[in-house]
């Protein structure tokens, strides 16, 4: 039986790691979707006796350019797509409205918004010709709601993510194609270095793991197809 495939993007670290390497050890093939090649390639070294079922793929989602490059070679090389997994996401330091630069703001929004909508585009009609196909966006809680914490514009990509999962469910539903959101709150994950004031060790310990919002994913994408779980809230207890 020839496996089932899945595309995450954010792949190199974090929740699309986590959510990369969990469907490997269940016997997906995984295209591998990041700016780094080599964390990309370190996920595919995590993979164990999985790595050979995982493709890399480095590139800047931002750009449709490269999206479209990249899905071609992973349809080439695998054919159907079963499953895409938007975990790509950034921030920045200075992220209030008060210093926000438009080259960050910018960035951001290619990176948590236009990536996620071009990596659909680029799947979803053969999904949408099989009749089947899941799509995971994983948001933010601050998708939610806007805080300082957050940002402004990493608030309204997020916003505008949840608005996409819903306009894929609306569209495509009767067409066999689901799309999940999930919004975690905090997560102890790279992407914390990039705050304002880095949380501390102590501060750390008592958010979520990567792999407790992969384990979510995975939950979701391993129900039958009759199911949507259309949004999934996850915060530390």
């Amino acid at each position: 039986m020839t496996p089932k495939t899945a595309v995450i993007t954010g792949a190199g670290s974090g929740v699309g790691q986590s959510t990369a390497l969990k469907l490997a050890a269940l016997g997906w093939r995984v295209a591998l979707i990041g700016r780094r090649a080599e964390a990309l390639e370190e996920t595919r070294r995590l993979a164990g006796d999985a790595a050979s079922r995982c493709l890399v793929c480095p590139g800047d989602i931002g750009n449709l350019e490269t999206v479209s490059a990249i899905a071609g070679r992973v349809l080439k090389e695998f054919g159907d797509v079963e499953v895409l997994v938007n975990a790509a996401g950034t921030n920045v330091p200075n992220r209030s409205l008060e210093v926000l630069s438009l080259a960050d703001y910018t960035a951001m929004m290619d990176t948590n918004l236009h990536g996620a909508y071009f990596a659909t585009q680029a799947f979803l009609p053969g999904m949408r010709a099989r009749g089947s196909g899941t799509i995971v966006n994983i948001i933010s809680d601050a998708g939610k709601q806007a805080s300082p914490k957050a940002g402004p514009a990493y608030a309204m990509s997020k916003f505008g993510l949840a608005g996409l999962t819903q306009a894929i469910n609306a569209e495509e539903r009767g067409r066999g194609v689901r799309a999940i959101a999930i919004f975690p709150g905090d997560i102890d994950t790279p992407l914390l270095d990039r705050r304002p004031v880095v949380p501390d060790a102590a501060a750390r310990s008592r958010m979520m793991k990567a792999e407790d919002i992969a384990d979510c994913a995975v939950f979701c994408i391993q129900l039958p197809s009759r199911v949507i779980v259309e949004e999934m809230l996850v915060r530390p207890r």
